[in-house]
């Protein structure tokens, strides 16, 4: 029996009749058309299916699309503006050479935008953001880059 979700997801509304066990990853990639979100692990181990949910970043792969009816989703193609500029994380990402296969990248940078956007960037200290980050895992960086990247963009740099 399928039920009828609706999404608010970068700020447009994605209705759509879904099976109640349709993953939240599985709505955004194939019923929304947005593919930046990854799927890994499929176990909430990876991280790279982090997006962000009213705000708070969460597992995509361990979401139902039901829990998410009448809720705002934000995904890495919300980071840029209107107008197809970067987002200054996405920036920073680039000049510090934080992405390299690209697969973690998107979980990555939706976590550490919700941790910056918290209102606590300044209190932050390379500790926390590693902290903050542990959940994302990325095989190509070293993650010495990554905290890097979000250092500057917190002005710790």
């Amino acid at each position: 029996m399928s039920r009828r979700v609706s999404i608010t997801i970068n700020d447009a509304v994605h209705a759509a009749d879904v099976e109640p066990r349709l993953l939240l990853s599985d709505f955004i990639r194939d019923e929304a058309r947005l593919t930046g979100t990854r799927v890994g692990c499929e176990h909430g181990t990876c991280g790279a299916c982090t997006v962000q949910l009213d705000g708070d970043p969460v597992r995509s792969c361990l979401m139902l699309a039901v829990q998410a009816h009448g809720r705002s989703v934000r995904t890495v193609e919300g980071l840029a503006g209107k107008d197809g500029s970067l987002h200054p994380l996405q920036e920073a990402f680039a000049a510090h050479h934080a992405l390299q296969c690209g697969f973690c990248t998107a979980g990555l940078l939706m976590t550490a935008e919700a941790l910056l956007h918290d209102g606590h960037a300044g209190e932050l200290d390379e500790e926390a953001i590693r902290a903050e980050l542990s959940g994302n895992i990325c095989r190509c960086t070293g993650y010495e880059p990554i905290v890097a990247a979000v250092r500057s963009v917190a002005g710790l740099t």
